[in-house]
């Protein structure tokens, strides 16, 4: 056989070049694509700024529950 990679040749039952270390199959499986997280906008984090201290102030009392 052939190394498809650098034209060595190679045993048939090899599993890799020894030369240039290319497989001489294809993989069986494929890697995952894997999403990346979406970055918090400053936006969000603004909001659940102002809603932490809200609920902080009613807890503590400084701010009244309107009913």
């Amino acid at each position: 056989m052939i190394c498809r990679s650098c034209g060595t040749e190679i045993a048939d039952k090899a599993i890799v070049c020894y030369r240039c270390g290319t497989a001489t199959t294809d993989p069986v499986r494929q890697p995952v694509n894997v999403r990346r997280r979406r970055k918090v906008t400053p936006l969000i984090l603004l909001l659940l700024l102002i809603i932490l201290v809200v609920l902080a102030g009613v807890y503590l009392g400084l701010v009244p529950l309107p009913f």
